[in-house]
């Protein structure tokens, strides 16, 4: 309990003795004064006057009823008090026992009601005594004058100083602050390590030296070495940039500020431009120090790109003021800056040049060895039992980054939780995957017998035809139980090659193509299942042509555009004639591996009905399944042949 005590909020403040202290909201004050002001108008407390008629009064004195009167002058008001006998005919309520009732009243003119009471008197009808008074009462001048003037006046000082700022951040004159986030390191929650990093050796390799030279600037200054003024962090989404850079913060012994790319941007114009100089200002005044900012393509878009903004645009200017900061007139010493995005050939390119970022580090996916490392990192707070293999998980994620696996590993343990099981499996994993790649099983969506044959039929084309083609990605798994959007899915293991040949292309295309195959032969029709095969096998075709140059009419010729930012201001940069060749080329190789596919299945024509009939009768079919078919593959995937030379 002592330990739970110590343990930081979610705001990373420590509680204080005694428990969790709340902070206090000034709303309550407000709401006390309304209920305040709320009773005030309908309380009656026991012995308090009540309003009555003027003319009710009248004929209580007119009676005797009225044993004593006073009248307040300035409020032309008299307060009577009436004997119990007389209360209900008065104030229409019974009086309890022997108590006086004050009855209330405005009375129309001061000195004809005094006449009335001296008349009264003069025939002895009433004898009570008369009292005058000013009528003034201080407690209802303070409550009802003074006490809302001084609210109004404290709510308008309270709304001025919160929009001068003081108030907090959300100041309307605070908004040109920088929101940048100063790093506690002495925050367990914030406490992560490079020791936290896996699979990211050489990116990681890189930004320790920052850390490094921070912490020992003397071993490169030395010999005249300078410290880089930037690093850029360029990969795909969920590959651990951002986690890299916590793991900076980590480690660094020197200040880190971070902040996003669109806590630059707000609504009003210039606010952009002031972030980013408080921000500067701030670290400065820390160096040495680090500055890391998070999605930096959000204010470090190229130029003059966007046709519907001017010169005037406010990203630009954000953008122009950080460049200035970053390498400009003023002196930056001791200040370093990080960035992470996923999109680099869209930024600008003197945010790019040396100086500025002088390193791009590249976080790419993670390989075979990289995610067994990423793996280890994740099962580490997980229960396993024995059939957990990470080697045969690392090679089941291929294309997977870290973010994924971590995915698998939660999802896993909720499978096996929602299962009732006291141990993660293997299965577990799989159905995890499966569950991330393909969506949810659908085994409630209604299929016809005739369906099932023919998404059995269709599935069963591309494992056969996968078997038997040498560069075909190795399969894993084929079903037919619905998942997602799917009818029936395959599972492949790709090879994470880092070159990729033309005969490598033709046979995947080949392979994509062996389910619409499989409908023509056997059926004689064609159906919508192969959308996503074709659109697939079209991709890869064209990218052939016209990125790669792997067409014989169009030669070692590429129109791809790796900066992404279209320099040469068209669409596309070739002629109709071309673009009409390209389609050509595209049908042709198309066609050539459609027949490539029939003749494969027409050659393994039984082999290929058998695998149809065990996907009809079980739904689902393993590699080991086509081995008993088809005998073993010929060929050794890429990723066997890595773990078997590692060994």
């Amino acid at each position: 309990m002592s330990e739970e005590k110590n343990k930081p909020n979610q705001e990373g403040k420590k509680p204080q003795k005694g428990g969790y202290k709340p902070k206090f909201n000034f709303y309550w004050i407000y709401l006390a004064i309304g209920i305040f002001f709320i009773v005030l108008s309908v309380w009656n407390p026991k012995g308090a006057s009540r309003d009555v008629a003027y003319s009710r009064l009248e004929d209580g004195l007119r009676n005797g009823c009225v044993s004593k009167i006073s009248i307040e002058i300035s409020k032309q008001r008299a307060i009577a008090e009436i004997n119990p006998q007389c209360a209900k005919d008065i104030t229409g309520v019974e009086a309890e026992g022997k108590e006086v009732v004050r009855v209330e009243t405005i009375v129309p003119s001061i000195d004809e009601f005094s006449k009335l009471l001296n008349e009264l008197k003069a025939n002895k009808v009433f004898t009570g005594e008369v009292r005058y008074t000013e009528g003034k009462d201080y407690f209802d001048v303070i409550v009802f004058s003074v006490l809302p003037l001084l609210l109004l006046i404290g709510f308008f000082v309270f709304m001025n100083r919160k929009m001068m700022g003081g108030g907090g951040p959300g100041g309307v004159f605070n908004v040109g602050k920088s929101k940048a986030q100063m790093f506690d390191k002495n925050n367990p929650q914030h406490k992560v390590t490079f020791a936290d990093v896996a699979g990211l050796e050489g990116a990681k390799q890189e930004v320790e030296e920052i850390v490094h030279f921070l912490k020992n600037p003397k071993k490169y200054t030395v010999l005249g070495g300078k410290i880089p003024k930037g690093a850029l962090l360029v990969g795909p989404p969920g590959t651990g940039k951002t986690l890299l850079a916590k793991a900076v913060a980590g480690e660094a012994d020197v200040p880190f500020f971070s902040m996003s790319g669109s806590d630059f941007v707000e609504m009003f114009v210039g606010v952009g431009a002031s972030r980013v100089r408080d921000l500067f200002k701030q670290a400065k005044e820390k160096a040495p120090c680090i500055v890391f900012i998070d999605e930096i393509d959000a204010i470090g878009r190229a130029r003059g790109k966007n046709v519907n903004h001017n010169g005037n645009d406010e990203r630009e200017n954000t953008l122009n003021q950080l460049l200035t900061e970053m390498d400009g007139f003023g002196s930056n010493s001791g200040v370093i800056i990080l960035a992470a995005t996923n999109r680099a050939e869209i930024l600008d390119k003197a945010l790019l040049r040396a100086g500025r970022f002088d390193r791009q580090i590249q976080v790419e996916l993670p390989d075979v060895h990289e995610r067994k490392a990423i793996f280890n990192v994740h099962l580490k707070p997980l229960k396993l039992d024995e059939t957990v293999d990470v080697d045969f998980l690392s090679r089941q994620t291929p294309g997977f980054s870290g973010a994924d696996i971590a995915n698998v590993c939660n999802e896993a343990a909720l499978i096996a939780a929602r299962k009732e099981r006291e141990a993660i499996g293997r299965q577990d994993f799989l159905d995890a995957v499966d569950r991330i790649v393909g969506g949810l099983e659908k085994k409630s969506k209604i299929i016809t017998a005739e369906e099932k044959k023919h998404i059995a039929y269709h599935e069963a084309g591309h494992a056969a035809i996968s078997w038997h083609l040498q560069y075909a990605d190795p399969l894993v798994k084929v079903t037919i139980v619905p998942r997602g959007q799917a009818l029936g899915a395959a599972w492949y293991l790709p090879e994470e090659r880092q070159l990729t040949s033309e005969q490598h292309i033709l046979d995947k295309i080949c392979a994509l193509l062996g389910g619409r195959a499989a409908e023509e032969i056997f059926f004689g029709i064609l159906d919508t299942g192969a959308l996503s095969d074709l659109e697939q096998a079209t991709r890869r075709a064209y990218a052939m042509v016209t990125y790669f140059g792997m067409s014989d009419k169009l030669k070692n010729i590429s129109y791809y555009d790796s900066t992404g930012q279209s320099e040469f201001g068209f669409s596309k940069p070739y002629s109709e004639a071309t673009a009409q060749l390209i389609d050509r080329e595209v049908q042709r190789i198309i066609d050539e591996q459609y027949e490539r596919a029939k003749q494969i299945l027409l050659q393994y024509k039984k082999g290929h009905n058998e695998v149809a009939q065990i996907l009809i009768d079980k739904e689902v079919l393993f590699a080991e399944d086509l081995e008993q078919v088809f005998g073993k593959r010929q060929w050794a995937s890429r990723a066997e042949e890595i773990l078997n030379s590692e060994e």
